[in-house]
């Protein structure tokens, strides 16, 4: 098993950045998803179930993968 870690922000989104990615299916400034699964095609999966994420764009952007076979720090997320 593996979580999968998908952040995105439209924070400095401009008119000029026409191909920018919208991964969550309504407006927003930050979105952020974490899927356990066993492969990326899982998380994928059961994003697609969920029916709130944009698929198209979910797959444009790599994913952090965090392994669960040893203690970590499972993510930061700090905005200034």
């Amino acid at each position: 098993m593996h979580i999968y870690l998908w952040r995105h922000s439209n924070q400095f989104s401009s008119w000029s950045m026409i191909d920018e990615p919208q991964i969550y299916n309504d407006r927003y400034t930050s979105a952020e998803v974490a899927v356990i699964a066993t492969s990326k095609e899982e998380a994928y999966q059961l994003l697609a179930q969920d029916g709130l994420w944009n698929m198209d764009d979910l797959q444009r952007i790599e994913p952090e993968i965090i392994p669960l076979d040893a203690p970590r720090i499972l993510t930061s997320h700090i905005v200034f």
